[in-house]
């Protein structure tokens, strides 16, 4: 506000306004000024609007001319380095594609195929700066896994060679199952017998002896009887107990005249002493039947059943024969085998 008159007083708010812009700009050229004359004082001028205006203009383009050149020194300088670069880099390429192709022409045909086989294990183990302890260690995992997937395959095999030989054998025996004839009646066993023994012993599977339906039969008829002739039995004991009491029975009631008793008089002891003995009978009795239910399927010739107990010994032994080879390959199938190391 050195323009204004020191005795001016400044009432306006426009104005005052006017003189604080003009003091902003003149102190933005002042130091503009100081800037370009750092080492000598700025000359003398006059401070009025038109030479504010001027200066002002004329450090705006300055200030874009600054700026304006350090881009451009920016840029010159960066398209120098990329000049650089790339005949760096082309040095370099071509400096590589000399030593590659010296050492492809220096190499024998052996090193070019081992160079090669590096190569493609290299690209294998996606792994482009390979060393030989690197590829050491992956071909000896590689070679544990193979060894692994081997063991694996070979048990797999294993157990599916054992599914199939069971499977085997349980369509045979289901087979056998079902071509196995029904169980023949009561009436027509009898008839049936000597077939159903022939057609056992020309069957290579196990089927039951062809004596035991018939033994079943026998013990089945010998129980029926034994039940039938319970009721008769235990109307004799009452028999037998009524008779005893009755010289009892008659003094308590004389209206009554009993019937004449026999001259033998049975007591207690007595009837419990034949009950005893026909307890023992029938006990001895039931022992040897069961002996005799052991030859109840052979025939009444002794020949023939001497020569039906040796074919019947010769099936024993062959089933038992039949087990024996049955359980050892069991054995040698399930017992694991050493395998050699590869």
């Amino acid at each position: 506000m050195a323009h204004f008159p020191p005795t001016t007083a400044i009432f306006s708010p426009s104005v005052a306004r006017a003189a604080a812009s003009a003091a902003k700009d003149w102190s933005y050229v002042d130091a503009w000024l100081s800037r370009n004359f750092p080492s000598r004082p700025v000359p003398p001028f006059e401070r009025n609007a038109d030479t504010l205006r001027a200066l002002l203009a004329l450090a705006s383009a300055n200030e874009q001319a600054d700026e304006e050149r350090v881009l451009l020194s920016r840029l010159e300088s960066e398209a120098l380095s990329q000049l650089q670069q790339s005949h760096t880099s082309s040095i370099i390429e071509d400096a590589r594609a000399a030593i590659l192709t010296s050492i492809e022409t220096s190499l024998t045909r052996e090193g070019t195929a081992a160079l090669e086989a590096l190569a493609q294990l290299a690209l294998q183990l996606n792994t482009p700066l390979p060393t030989p302890s690197f590829l050491g260690t992956e071909l000896l995992g590689l070679s544990v896994q193979l060894a692994k997937i081997e063991q694996t395959l070979s048990r797999i095999d294993t157990l599916t060679s054992y599914i199939t030989t069971e499977s085997t054998h349980l369509a045979n025996i289901s087979a056998e199952i079902d071509t196995k004839p029904s169980t023949t009646s009561d009436d027509d066993y009898d008839n049936n017998d000597e077939h159903n023994a022939n057609t056992s012993k020309s069957s290579d599977g196990y089927h039951p002896s062809p004596a035991l339906a018939k033994s079943n039969l026998d013990v089945q008829r010998r129980i029926k009887t034994l039940s039938a002739r319970l009721p008769e039995l235990r109307d004799k004991l009452v028999s037998l107990s009524s008779s005893s009491t009755s010289p009892y029975s008659a003094s308590s009631s004389p209206a009554k005249q009993p019937p004449p008793l026999p001259q033998q008089v049975i007591s207690i002891p007595e009837i419990r002493k034949e009950e005893e003995v026909y307890l023992a009978l029938l006990q001895e009795k039931k022992d040897l039947d069961a002996q005799l239910s052991a030859f109840a399927g052979l025939p009444h010739d002794t020949a023939a059943a001497r020569g039906e107990l040796e074919g019947l010994r010769r099936e024993l032994r062959k089933m038992t024969q039949q087990r024996d080879s049955v359980f050892e390959g069991l054995v040698e199938r399930e017992t694991p085998k050493k395998t050699g190391r590869r």
